[in-house]
């Protein structure tokens, strides 16, 4: 069969490898109309770049997250949609979230988060993260295996956001639990958790957080949040701040989680490779990089065209859906020589788009690598090899890795990994403060 005839919505091939699939449609057009939504694939790197930083309001993010599944809510007529779009926004998923924000609503509420992710603050809790992941680890370590994904990267993940937000210990694990895995997009329950607000199901427990930070302040970021002013002096109204707090817990916990655990499966492939970073723990952000750039946690954020317009000489009519593909542009050859060879040495690391660009660049980037820096840092002092596990994912050359079945993330379901553990003796002391960010 034609790859390029693949319902890439639909299609649990495309899940399970989407690379073929997208060098395939780059190979016709960087900007290439696949046939069974009219969405409109984008997988060159120049093309993708125009279309995350055009700020001038030709791509409107009101379906960013599901893209075509469910469709508009209304029918498409001119050459304008603008007020269309405004009119019908709150019938359209996620619409009560920031990532389907445009313009100066988007801007406005971004200016809320961004002063409670700096840089001094991730750095300060750098100690707690290496005692996190100790305390993690010792949940497992002693019996040889785990599943990394649940067990480790996800559980370190939820812990540090929650951490961080302040949420309080007892309620950790039951958030673990409650959060589990990316909602199916393909098959199961099709597309649940996606009406306006998704994240719906933990608005009572987080307002109940927020009303008690009203009364009692403490230094934490909800505490911030409750206290945040936009930059006229105006105060959010308490709604605005729900809907803010839900989405950066639930934001700050995944794209990590699936960063450790792509960046763990590259180690457990790859035992030279795991071998250079034992020897040379400096090169764990280059690492990380570079998974993100190979197997990126987002696959395609997805712009509605408010007008006639054009991407790379394509015309793009009105109303038009358009899959900019991150990971297929971190994997565009005329950006990235050898794109599919896992390299730690290649130039330009950070020049990856699978923290997205433009006004929806991920805020939460410099807590997803600090965070990943540290659980990578903590599994290899406590262990003296990690291997993936043949039981359930096969041999070297021949392996079986499952996916949840999204279309629009890259998260593994499992990753069953055996190792070595290292008494407390023969453990390398953290390397983290010696680590650049």
């Amino acid at each position: 069969m034609d790859v390029t005839q693949k319902d890439y919505f639909s299609d649990l091939s495309i899940v399970s490898d989407p690379h073929p699939y997208f060098d395939a449609i780059r190979a016709l057009s960087p900007v290439w109309r696949e046939p069974h939504y009219g969405v409109f694939m984008v997988t060159g790197a120049a093309e993708v770049t125009e279309v995350l930083t055009r700020n001038d309001g030709t791509f409107s993010s009101a379906m960013s997250v599901l893209g075509p599944i469910p469709p508009l809510p209304f029918a498409v007529n001119g050459g304008d949609i603008s007020a269309e779009i405004e009119q019908h926004r709150g019938d359209m998923p996620w619409s009560a979230h920031i990532t389907t924000f445009d313009g100066r609503k988007h801007a406005e509420h971004r200016s809320l988060l961004s002063p409670l992710l700096t840089y001094k603050r991730l750095k300060a809790n750098e100690e707690y993260l290496v005692g996190l992941a100790d305390r993690v680890l010792d949940g497992f370590i002693e019996g040889g295996k785990c599943n990394a994904a649940s067990q480790y990267a996800h559980a370190v993940a939820t812990f540090a956001i929650s951490d961080l937000m302040g949420i309080p210990e007892a309620d950790r694990w039951e958030l673990v639990e409650l959060l589990g895995v990316p909602p199916s997009q393909i098959e199961g329950e099709a597309v649940h958790r996606v009406g306006s607000d998704p994240l719906i199901f933990l608005k009572e427990r987080f307002d109940g957080y927020l009303r008690e930070r009203q009364e009692n302040p403490c230094a934490d970021l909800m505490s911030e949040l409750v206290a945040s002013r936009y930059k006229d002096g105006r105060q959010p109204d308490f709604e605005t701040i729900s809907n803010l707090a839900r989405f950066m817990f639930g934001a700050g916990q995944d794209t990590t989680s699936r960063l450790v655990t792509m960046a763990l499966r590259a180690l457990g492939d790859d035992q030279e490779l795991q071998a250079r970073i034992r020897a040379e723990p400096s090169r764990i952000p280059d690492l990380l990089e570079e998974a993100l750039r190979w197997d990126g946690p987002v696959k395609v954020v997805y712009r509605l065209a408010t007008h006639d317009t054009h991407i790379g000489g394509t015309a793009i009519p009105a109303g038009s859906l358009v899959g900019a593909t991150l990971s297929a542009a971190s994997n565009d050859p005329a950006r990235f020589a050898d794109p599919r060879n896992f390299d730690i040495d290649r130039e330009h690391l950070r020049d990856h788009f699978a923290f997205s660009r433009g006004a929806h660049a991920c805020l939460g980037a410099p807590l997803a690598r600090i965070e990943a820096r540290v659980a990578i840092e903590r599994i290899l002092s406590r262990t003296s090899s990690i291997r993936i596990s043949e039981e359930h994912h096969g041999p070297a050359g021949a392996r079986r890795y499952r996916y949840e079945p999204t279309y629009s993330f890259r998260s593994m379901s499992d990753l069953h990994i055996e190792f070595e553990p290292v008494s407390a003796d023969a453990r390398k002391p953290s390397i983290i403060a010696s680590v650049p960010s």
